[in-house]
């Protein structure tokens, strides 16, 4: 089955949040992140259930290298991304 990958506006924010942090840490290391992060979306794309339930029906695919989490739900046949969660972060604040 094809799953099509659907990023929630607060997905959207966080990997903005994201690229602009690694932006002024390193050189280069936005477009590292960026890939790692695609990298992660095809693997969840291609495999949604390959991924563990943590909360009700949201699914976590830690991000290796990173220290992001992308927390997501299989809506039919759409994969819906909630958060880019930075794990740094107080965890009481993920969706």
């Amino acid at each position: 089955m094809t799953y099509k990958l659907i990023l929630k506006s607060r997905a959207h924010k966080d990997l903005a949040e994201a690229i602009e942090y690694y932006q002024r840490k390193r050189k280069g290391l936005d477009n590292e992140f960026l890939k790692c992060v695609h990298k992660f979306f095809d693997r969840i794309a291609k495999n949604p259930l390959h991924y563990p339930l943590k909360s009700g029906q949201f699914r976590e695919a830690y991000i290796q290298k990173f220290p992001y989490v992308i927390i997501y739900e299989i809506i039919d046949n759409e994969i819906v991304v909630f958060s880019v969660f930075n794990t740094h972060q107080n965890p009481t604040k993920k969706p």
